[in-house]
């Protein structure tokens, strides 16, 4: 049986350089590629070997709207794991980001932080 996983998950942001700029300073994840990409926009790859978000930003960018969670087809959140949850956020705070819906249950502690882009990340340790 062959293993199925993840690879990438693809989002607009106003600009994918400073967005993984930040993504490698906050995870220690690496560029994995970065260039010019469909309807004249521009892309960063930002992850581990395994898996990485794929950051477009296309010539002339619209911020949405509030949150729109309710709306089908809307991304949530997006998860990451890290080993030391404490170190993290104390980057993610002096970055200038405010963390909120701290909890502690089964399977790990987490908490979330919106973006510059209004993006949530849910931060969480298994460890």
């Amino acid at each position: 049986m062959s293993e199925t996983a993840l690879e990438h998950v693809n989002f607009t942001v106003t600009d994918a350089r400073a967005t993984a700029e930040r993504m490698t300073k906050l995870f220690g994840w690496k560029i994995r590629w970065q260039g010019p990409s469909i309807d004249k926009g521009f892309s960063v790859h930002v992850g581990d070997d395994s898996s990485y978000l794929a950051l477009y930003t296309p010539p002339t960018t619209k911020a949405r709207q509030g949150n729109a969670r309710r709306e089908v087809g809307n991304l949530n959140h997006v998860g990451v794991v890290v080993e030391n949850l404490d170190a993290v956020e104390a980057k993610i705070r002096a970055m200038g980001y405010a963390t909120h819906s701290h909890a502690d249950y089964e399977p790990g502690r987490r908490f979330y932080f919106d973006d510059g882009d209004g993006i949530e990340f849910e931060v969480v340790s298994y460890a």
